[in-house]
């Protein structure tokens, strides 16, 4: 890793993923906040989206029930707006630290330095993944702070799970964010690497969303990453969370590996 760069990276960037991070925290606090207020009608709520296609509440996370803190949060936040937002940051910020550097020529001055291209490859993947790990972090500081504040002990709120929901989210986004990286790593052009990151990324999210509206399009979900990842299960003790986050481990490992390897090896126009 190359230190100096790191700093300088993390410096430029802070700015947009703490606004991120904040904007996730807030949005998870407010959640939180609303739940006392519909706890005494969640049967009814419940009733109403079992009266609903099955598919619509598989799609959106929502056959969980709430009965329970998180699971209202798992469906409610969880399954659609965390996904899209840190989706945004594994393709944004995957482009303006690979490709963006390439197409506008600022590779050649990090190149300069004495420093090697795998150390500027791994650096730039260790800015991405802190970035990840900062708005999870966040994320779930605030969920844990919002027990406190807004539930105390009167309503069911398991810490544990909810824990582990974050820690699998972020190993999603870890693999998502190694896909986009290494798709980064081997474009020249900043709108290209954008666009292909971006197709990828959102048209798994668009073949889970398919697989689990309907039965018969099911088979979709194991073609993507996030057929690994199903917060209300996760907050129901349902999932294997160690088989799980171990393969979202292994697969983000390998696609940031192979990113470095990829862009050690051709050429740059420079």
């Amino acid at each position: 890793m190359n230190l100096p760069l790191y700093k300088e990276m993390m410096r430029v960037n802070l700015k947009g993923i703490m606004n991120y991070a904040f904007g996730s925290a807030f949005y998870i606090l407010f959640m939180i906040w609303l739940y006392p207020g519909i706890a005494g009608s969640t049967q009814a709520i419940d009733d109403l989206i079992k009266a609903m296609p099955e598919g619509v509440g598989k799609a959106f996370g929502l056959n969980s029930g709430f009965t329970s803190a998180e699971a209202f949060i798992s469906g409610e936040y969880y399954g659609l707006i965390l996904v899209l937002i840190l989706s945004i940051v594994c393709v944004q910020m995957s482009t303006q630290l690979m490709a963006r550097l390439v197409d506008r020529g600022s590779m050649a001055y990090l190149l300069i330095a004495p420093t090697t291209r795998r150390k500027v490859a791994t650096t730039q993947a260790l800015v991405l993944t802190t970035a990840l790990f900062l708005i999870m972090g966040v994320t779930t500081l605030a969920g844990l702070l919002g027990k406190v504040w807004f539930l105390g002990s009167e309503f069911e709120f398991n810490s544990g799970r909810f824990i582990q929901l974050n820690t699998v989210a972020f190993l999603l986004f870890f693999a998502v964010g190694g896909l986009t990286f290494l798709i980064s790593s081997v474009c020249n052009d900043e709108k290209k690497a954008l666009g292909v990151s971006g197709a990828i990324t959102f048209g798994f999210f668009t073949l889970d969303l398919l697989g689990k509206i309907s039965d018969k399009l099911e088979g979709l979900r194991y073609l993507t990453l996030f057929s690994f990842y199903q917060p209300g299960k996760i907050v129901q003790g349902n999932v294997e969370i160690v088989q799980v986050s171990s393969w979202l481990l292994l697969i983000g490992v390998l696609a940031f590996a192979i990113g470095i390897e990829l862009f050690r090896r051709r050429d740059l126009p420079l």
